[in-house]
């Protein structure tokens, strides 16, 4: 049985993943962490307590952090404390973060990901084959999401235009198409087109679960692991 905590266990995604998680034979939430000040601390969410005690962490095998950049460097600092596993899904995180995040992997596992899709990460894979095929096309990036996402452009999108830059293009953060309106999940496409035809592909989030699923199958993958920086590219394809 696999014990896990879930700091940012009083959000949305927190929340879908206690949820989800109970279905789950091999793997057991046994606590939420939220700030001190949180409302929900001391109460319990489908039987899940939530604590602000951070030595909590102790108590588990791993950590399934969505929370907030200030928050998942504090969490990250008691899980390398007290040798436990990470999956990282919180946005926002800048180099500096990443940085921190990618040397704390030299001592635990931990899996950092924008986006816990695996309908996502395929896109990544496609979108890789896309670019290094398509070299002469004009390339567009377009996502959408929820008036109360708080970074923008959002961090799929980062890594999309990331991992097409990677194939030989020169796309900046300011030429992505960033949509906040009603209660969008999360939409991205991108457009591949030359002066004869064009190419799109896209992934539409109908729910938070798809995150919340990832999460927990990053969860299962990472339990067994040595230290090391991995990606939902490693938990899918190897």
């Amino acid at each position: 049985m696999i014990k896990v905590g879930i700091s940012g266990a009083s959000g949305k995604m927190g929340k879908r993943i206690i949820a989800l998680a109970a279905d789950l034979k091999n793997l057991e939430i046994v606590f939420g962490l939220e700030d001190e000040d949180h409302p929900d601390v001391n109460k319990t969410i489908d039987k899940v307590e939530i604590s602000a005690d951070l030595n909590s962490i102790k108590t588990c095998d791993c950590l399934i952090d969505f929370s907030a950049p200030l928050a998942t460097l504090e969490y990250l600092d008691y899980a390398v404390k007290f040798n436990k596993c990470m999956v990282i899904g919180t946005t926002g995180l800048d180099k500096v973060a990443q940085n921190k995040i990618k040397e704390a992997a030299k001592n635990i596992p931990i899996i950092l990901s924008p986006n816990m899709s695996v309908g996502v990460n395929l896109l990544f894979r496609l979108l890789k084959i896309a670019a290094g095929t398509l070299k002469d096309y004009k390339v567009g990036i377009q996502e959408a999401h929820h008036i109360h996402k708080k970074d923008s452009p959002s961090g799929t999108a980062k890594r999309i235009a990331e991992i097409i830059n990677q194939q030989g293009f020169n796309i900046k953060i300011e030429d992505i198409k960033a949509d906040r309106y009603d209660e969008i999940i999360g939409d991205h496409k991108v457009v591949f087109e030359s002066g004869v035809d064009k190419l799109e592909l896209s992934h539409n989030a109908k729910t938070r679960d798809i995150f919340a699923q990832g999460a927990l199958l990053a969860t299962e993958w990472i339990a067994s692991k040595n230290a090391g920086f991995y990606s939902m590219e490693d938990v899918l394809f190897g």
